[in-house]
């Protein structure tokens, strides 16, 4: 199936569907994370992806083992020691999450000073006084 024809629903649908779970930032760092290190645990996946919630890592990583992207793995220990690691399906995504987080890396400077400019710009026209339009009558 190929996507190139957005104008057809179904193909706008799909892309919306796919992004909805990779698009948010928690997915590509758990997928990011498990694509450079392999399988990990809950609390290795925990510190290492910082400023994740514990509610909102169980939530992603339930959300990527239901589209198929992750594997979870239960092994019959005291305490239970629970596993997870890209499937197949997951390990395609790592092509582009890796040059997506190499891309950040590269242009966050360069994405600070824009925003800075535009903010700047923004805040001389905020403050100059608003103009008064004239009106003919006819």
């Amino acid at each position: 199936m190929s996507l190139t024809d957005t104008s057809l629903h179904s193909n706008c649908s799909a892309m919306s569907d796919v992004l909805n779970r990779i698009g948010d930032k928690w997915s590509v760092m758990v997928v990011g994370m498990l694509g450079r290190n392999g399988t990990l645990r809950f609390n290795e996946l925990k510190r290492m992806i910082n400023g994740v919630s514990q509610r909102m890592l169980t939530l992603t990583l339930r959300n990527l083992e239901r589209d198929g992207l992750v594997t979870r793995t239960i092994y019959p220990e005291v305490p239970p020691r629970v596993e997870y690691s890209l499937t197949q399906l997951g390990k395609t995504l790592q092509g582009p999450i890796s040059a997506l987080w190499d891309w950040s890396a590269e242009n966050h400077e360069a994405i600070i000073d824009a925003r800075a400019t535009y903010d700047a710009r923004e805040n001389v026209v905020a403050t100059q006084e608003p103009r008064k339009a004239a009106y003919a009558q006819g």
